[in-house]
């Protein structure tokens, strides 16, 4: 009999154990399907320092370069009035953009593009 107790506990156990590992499995998968959808965003691509607008007199491009530098390059939306910082692959992809018009895709997060391609706008 008490064996036949032991077994049933072990089972009753072993079968809750399953049943809450499951329901974590389920939990990840939620977070994971969550995930923020690519988006295409035209403007300018700019330095930090000068953001929406670059100083007079000077040509966006050659500005552009001078102050990334010393900072980073970032995607200035002068329609809606928003800067929005890139992440490393966009760093390394902007260089040749400096100054002009381009369309970048890539996943927003907060105030920063995880981007997939940059390529120029007309």
């Amino acid at each position: 009999m008490k064996k036949l107790s032991f077994r049933i506990f072990t089972f009753v156990l072993i079968a809750a154990s399953l049943a809450s590992a499951s329901a974590f499995t389920e939990v990840g998968q939620k977070t994971k399907s969550r995930t923020v959808p690519e988006k295409t965003i035209i403007g300018y691509i700019s330095d930090a320092s000068c953001g929406l607008q670059h100083m007079a007199g000077m040509d966006e491009k050659d500005c552009t370069l001078m102050c990334a530098k010393n900072g980073k390059f970032v995607l200035a939306d002068r329609d809606h009035k928003l800067v929005y910082q890139l992440d490393r692959t966009g760093q390394e992809k902007a260089r040749e953009f400096a100054g002009q018009k381009v369309k970048i895709k890539g996943r927003i997060v907060g105030k920063t593009i995880r981007v997939t391609v940059i390529e120029g706008a007309s």
